[in-house]
């Protein structure tokens, strides 16, 4: 088997507040191969985002291992992150607040080539950034203008080609299309899967939105409260759920289908775990219909099928 482009063990990320210590990231291990799509879903405030900030050491991991191209990179001092960040990017959320307004277009996307060296010239420094505008689809009348002089889609686009700037390997896609109009939101995603097919791009692709997961991802992770509660190919996931959670997020994307017109939606019951100081057990529980006392153990991912993995004793139980 071919070593991963990039694998979490045991990834943790505490934040400490008066309250305690806060679980954000707790016990996750995850693999992306090359040029693959890992999504990771869940509801706010489960811990996704700081995952992937994590990842790319945005955030110092409290615990755990990320390995990248098999090397850990928890352990590299500021050298050797400098040039891993160079093959490792992001794209954030808000297309607004990430970029810089006392800078033009021209100017975001060549702050990572003037960073890192990347250009002889101020030719070759031109010439780079027209040809990122144009990978992304700005045009080149755009290269003097500032941020608020664009809609959210155009500033999405310049996010996008500053993070393919340094010709990175993988991405982090901080729900990088949530705060879109629907039909931008196409846009970017078909762009996002082109540049993939063309570069070769891993990205862990992070987001509430069941649908854009679906539509772009290889594999998805599923997040509960700082913990991955099921793992598996996008297929094999939408047509064998197996987690509590996993099918509660399912049964919640609206289905166009007069048929279903009057038919009761179930909702998931009960109140958020706090996640300063959690319990042992599933910290679904307490709104899970199904859980037992034996729900009250710790839970660990187990793999219940080939390449499907899920941390519930119940689900385990069954498929077993």
């Amino acid at each position: 088997m071919s070593t991963p482009l990039l694998e979490t063990r045991d990834l943790k990320k505490y934040f400490k507040t008066p309250a305690g210590m806060l679980h954000a990231v707790d016990g996750v291990s995850l693999t992306i191969g090359e040029g693959e799509t890992l999504g990771v879903v869940g509801e706010s405030g489960c811990g996704k985002s700081t995952l992937g900030r994590t990842v790319l050491r945005l955030l110092e991991p409290t615990a755990g291992q990320v390995l990248y191209r098999g090397e850990d990179i928890t352990t590299f001092d500021k050298r050797r992150m400098f040039a891993a960040r160079q093959e490792m990017q992001m794209i954030f959320q808000d297309p607004y607040a990430s970029l810089n307004p006392r800078l033009s277009v021209s100017e975001i996307i060549a702050e990572p080539l003037i960073v890192g060296k990347l250009c002889r010239n101020a030719h070759e420094m031109n010439e780079r950034i027209g040809g990122l505008m144009e990978t992304v689809g700005l045009a080149p009348r755009f290269a003097h203008s500032y941020p608020h002089e664009l809609d959210g889609g155009r500033r999405q686009r310049i996010g996008i080609a500053r993070a393919l700037a340094t010709n990175p390997r993988f991405i982090v896609c901080d729900e990088p299309v949530s705060a879109l109009d629907v039909s931008i939101q196409a846009q970017i995603l078909n762009l996002l899967m082109d540049l993939q097919e063309d570069k070769g791009l891993s990205y862990m692709f992070i987001t509430h939105d069941l649908s854009v997961v679906k539509h772009i991802s290889s594999h998805i992770a599923v997040m509960y409260l700082g913990q991955c509660v099921e793992y598996a190919g996008t297929k094999e996931l939408f047509a064998n759920p197996l987690h509590p959670y996993t099918r509660a997020l399912l049964a919640a994307i609206p289905v166009i289908d007069i048929t279903r017109r009057g038919k009761r939606i179930e909702t998931i019951q009960g109140e958020v775990t706090s996640p300063i100081e959690p319990a042992p057990g599933c910290r679904f529980a307490p709104r899970c219909a199904y859980a037992t006392e034996a729900c009250r153990q710790e839970q660990r991912l187990c793999q219940v099928s080939e390449g499907h993995w899920v941390a519930c004793c119940r689900a385990a139980g069954e498929e077993a």
